[in-house]
C-alpha cells in the first residue's frame, strides 16, 4: 500500500473525515503533520502544496489535495488503485506517471 502522510490541525472535522475515509478503504498508517502545533510545517505545506487548508493529503508522492479531493477520487473508483500503488494518469497531458 502507498504511503498516506496528511497535513492536519487538532480541531479541523475534514481532517477527521478524510481519515475516516481513508481507513474505511484500508489504510492502517497514515503520517500526520501537525501544522497547529509546528508553524513551520504550516509554511512546508503552503510551499509544497500552494493551499493554505487543511487536509492537505499526499498518497505516495502524488498531491491528492484536500477532503473534497479525495471523496472525488473515490467516487471515480481511483482511490483505491492509487493507495494499491498503480500508476496514475496525469489530468493535463494523459500520460501516466
Amino acid at each position: 500500500m502507498a504511503a498516506v502522510l496528511m497535513y492536519s490541525t487538532a480541531s479541523c472535522p475534514f481532517c477527521v473525515l478524510a481519515e475516516r475515509l481513508l481507513r474505511a478503504r484500508g489504510v492502517a498508517d497514515i503520517t500526520k503533520i501537525w501544522v497547529d502545533l509546528e508553524p513551520a510545517r504550516r509554511s512546508e505545506m503552503i510551499e509544497r502544496t500552494g493551499r493554505r487548508t487543511v487536509p492537505q493529503i499526499y498518497i505516495g508522492e502524488r498531491h491528492v489535495g484536500g477532503y473534497d479531493d479525495l471523496v472525488v477520487l473515490d467516487r471515480a473508483g481511483e482511490l483505491l488503485p492509487l493507495l494499491a500503488g498503480a500508476p496514475h494518469a496525469d489530468a493535463a497531458s494523459g500520460a501516466t506517471l
